[in-house]
Order: structure tokens, then sequence, then C-alpha cells
């Protein structure tokens, strides 16, 4: 049973419903379907960035949304609701970031959708794909973006199993996590 302690004489434990769907391998099944979705979505938007010069080479693409983003219509609302989100944008059209930006957001898609669909680092490509869906919506973009984040966050939870039937089915045996001992690593030998 997975439990938090608070204090010497307070224990949370996790639902068993959670338990089940994020840490039971049995799930990795239900998982695959939505990975496998939102690989294809991530593919297939930066499959059409890529072969397009304005996005990988001149980023006039990136810096014409930009603009429009930032810009104050008649109406008075801008499309970017924080003022802060909105300096952020135009400091980024005042340093030409396009020119670097536009690239690093079409193959940014293309690999966190190749490892969406590979099932590899799975909670990491699903987190990277959550933070870029949630700068496409602070931009003023709401398209596809608000459900997109829903099942990226979703498949950050369940890391553990999302990737099961994939590439993490190999790889978290063979490097484990950061915060823990690889569960198939050899003790170190004593000196």
């Amino acid at each position: 049973m997975k439990t938090l302690s608070l204090r010497r004489d307070q224990v949370l434990a996790d639902p068993p419903f959670a338990q089940h769907l994020f840490g039971n391998r049995f799930f990795g099944w239900l998982w695959l379907l939505p990975r496998l979705w939102l690989g294809y979505t991530w593919l297939d938007a930066a499959l059409h960035k890529i072969s397009d010069p304005a996005w990988t080479q001149t980023g006039e693409t990136i810096l014409g949304f930009w603009t429009r983003a930032v810009a104050i219509p008649e109406s008075g609302r801008p499309a970017i609701s924080f003022d802060w989100y909105r300096g952020f944008i135009q400091l980024l059209i005042d340093n030409n970031a396009q020119t670097w930006f536009g690239p690093l957001v079409a193959y940014g898609e293309f690999l966190i959708g190749l490892a969406l669909i590979l099932g590899a680092f799975t909670g990491i490509a699903a987190f990277a794909g959550a933070f870029m869906n949630w700068n496409f919506l602070m931009a003023g973009t709401a398209s596809t973006n608000g459900l997109l984040l829903v099942v990226a966050i979703l498949l950050v939870l369940a890391w553990k199993v999302a990737g099961t039937i994939g590439a993490d089915y190999f790889l978290l045996r063979w490097l484990g996590t950061p915060w823990g001992k690889s569960p198939t690593a050899e003790p170190a030998a004593k000196r």
C-alpha cells in the first residue's frame, strides 16, 4: 500500500483505485490508446511544421502568431489575458527569438510524439507535451490544447505503467529512476 506519512501517528494512503490505475502494469493496456493518440497528435502537428521553412528556417509563422497574440484589438481584449505572459512573448519578439524558437517547437513536438508512440520515457514526454499545451493556452490558443493537456497530465500520473507496453518496459528496468536504484541493479561491491 502506498502511503504518505505526515506525522509519526498519521498516515495517508492512496485510494485502491488510484493505486491500481496508476501503478499496476495490467493497466498499461488502458494507457496504450491515449498514449498512442496523443503521440500521433504531436507527431502529425510536428510533421506539418518540420516541412515548412517558415517554421524551421525563418520562424515567420511563430512570429506572426506571437504578434497577433500580443496585439490589443479594438475590442480591448488581447488574446493573452496575463500581462506577465504577454510581456514574455513581447520579449521573445523584441529579441528575434523566432529564429530558434520555431525549430524548437517543431522538433520538440516531433520528439514528444515519437517518445509517446514508442512508449519511451513516457512520463517525461507527457510532461513536456503538457508544458507546451499550457504555453499554447496561455498564448490564447484554445483549439484542442485543453484536452491534450488533460490527457498528458493523466499520462504523467501513470508514468510507471503508461509505457509498459512500449520501450519503458525495458528502459525503466535498465535505467531505474533518479530517486531510486534500478530494480535489477547489482549491489555495489564493498571496499
